[in-house]
């Protein structure tokens, strides 16, 4: 990675002291927030994602109670009871039970399927159990399941959710996400392709068996034909499902030494990816048609001149802004992730008509600094991090989004681009435009929204599942 440097502008912004020394990428562990969040947010994932983390390892909704013993059932009844409240959002499709809802369980085996039923012993269906977390099942089916039908079962919806997302691979870009957890009736089960390379993530102890292993790996081999299928763990999901780490060595190659590095391509750019490196699987897939917008609109308000990405990660949002603005700035925490970024800007270099800098910086200091000394941009991007890990943390959330949209804001010239967006399943639409309108107010803006986004379409939201839609993006112009 280059050397960071500062913007080509007239008024010089203050970067942060740091040392000159070129310090280890640490690409072996997990990366670390963009930013330095407040202490009520309590942001530590980039991205957690509905699956991830984020909604999945929350409160249950309702008042917060302290979980009650859990009766164990007989082993030759080994099932189920649930409560009302449970059993009265699995009849409106919910797929979730939490922990504090489970009124006995019998004691299950990692791989076990377990039949739900409500206090009258009416059959609710068929989950997989996870003991250790607080979502305790997570249901496959309304029908009665045994192992070899939920096997069955696995490989249809596996080759279903890989036909949905076919349309959507093509010459430019041939990386997506291949299936969505509960969003492609697969509870805890993740699967992305990049380039060559499929990652999958079992995210549930329901899912570790070697049967459901073999049978993901005969559905991708037989619809992708991949060059090597790798099995990824996500730590925090591990610590709190109780999880083994996954073997390291690839569920399957077509050759005898696969290599754990490739390059894939999103909206005809090209990105490095490496199995055992970057957050979840590796990158963010969600935010594909985010990138083109921010460039579409920029071009379409003329806002074409110096761009500025905030929390860059891996450069997705500079380097589509890059093709066509005269100067490009990547803001972001983390050295591993910038070099990334680097040797992502040297494989487009032919395709970008504006420079591009990468700035090793705390996102809301740097804003700070910059807004005070009279920068000014176009274009401004800002994708931070998660900031609410859980409902207690949406106070403090919205606090950061307020700060960060507020420096963004100052630094936005008249007629500007603004695109803003958050990953915090738990903070809603309302409130996060909440605090993007208190923002416009003290810094005396008036912001006009153009568009509300979401996740690409290879990250389905289902309505009966509202942890489904985690990431929102609001396009705006800044008189």
């Amino acid at each position: 990675m280059a050397k960071p440097r500062k913007p080509e502008t007239s008024a010089s912004p203050r970067k942060p002291q740091t040392s000159e020394r070129p310090r280890k990428p640490q690409t072996a562990r997990p990366r670390k927030p963009s930013m330095k969040v407040p202490a009520s947010s309590a942001a530590d994932s980039r991205r957690a994602g509905p699956f991830h983390g984020d909604a999945g390892h929350s409160s249950p909704p309702g008042p917060a109670v302290s979980r009650p013993p859990v009766a164990q059932l007989p082993a030759e009844l080994a099932g189920a009871i649930v409560n009302r409240r449970a059993a009265d959002r699995l009849r409106s499709g919910y797929l979730w039970v939490y922990a504090s809802d489970v009124l006995s369980l019998a004691a299950p085996q990692p791989e076990d399927l377990i039949p739900v039923a409500d206090q009258r012993g009416l059959f609710l269906g068929t989950a997989l159990a996870s003991p250790q977390s607080q979502i305790a099942l997570r249901m496959v089916s309304r029908s009665a399941l045994d192992p070899a039908a939920w096997l069955e079962l696995l490989a249809a919806r596996l080759r279903a959710a890989i036909a949905r997302r076919k349309p959507l691979l093509d010459a430019t870009t041939d990386a997506c996400r291949l299936c969505f957890s509960e969003a492609d009736q697969l509870p805890g089960l993740v699967v992305d392709r990049y380039g060559e390379i499929v990652v999958l993530q079992r995210l549930t102890r329901g899912l570790l068996s070697q049967g459901v292993a073999e049978a993901c790996v005969r559905v991708l081999r037989e619809e992708l034909a991949p060059a090597a299928i790798f099995e990824r763990p996500d730590p925090r999901i591990r610590e709190l499902e109780g999880l083994p780490a996954p073997n390291p060595e690839p569920l399957w190659t077509s050759g005898a030494h696969p290599a754990a590095s490739t390059q894939f391509h999103l909206n005809g750019l090209a990105f490095s990816y490496d199995v055992n490196s970057g957050q979840k699987t590796g990158a963010f897939l969600d935010q594909r048609s985010n990138y083109l917008a921010a460039r579409d609109w920029a071009q379409r308000l003329a806002a074409t001149g110096r761009a500025l990405d905030v929390c860059c990660y891996q450069g997705g949002f500079a380097l589509h802004l890059a093709q066509l603005s005269s100067r490009v700035t990547g803001i972001d925490a983390s050295r591993a992730s910038l070099e990334v970024a680097e040797r992502n800007l040297q494989a487009n270099r032919a395709h970008l008509a504006a420079g591009v800098d990468w700035i090793e910086a705390d996102a809301f200091e740097i804003l700070r600094d910059w807004s005070q000394s009279g920068e000014i941009f176009d274009t401004i991007v800002l994708d931070p991090p998660a900031f609410a890990k859980s409902k207690r943390a949406v106070e403090g959330a919205l606090r950061g989004y307020k700060e960060l949209n507020l420096r963004a804001l100052k630094m936005l010239r008249p007629a500007g681009l603004l695109v803003t967006c958050s990953c915090s399943h738990h903070v809603g639409w309302a409130d996060l435009e909440a605090a993007l309108a208190a923002a416009a107010a003290d810094a005396g803006r008036r912001v006009r929204l153009l568009e509300r986004r979401g996740a690409a379409p290879d990250h389905p939201v289902v309505l009966n599942l509202p942890e489904t839609e985690y990431l929102k993006c609001l396009v705006l112009e800044a008189e």
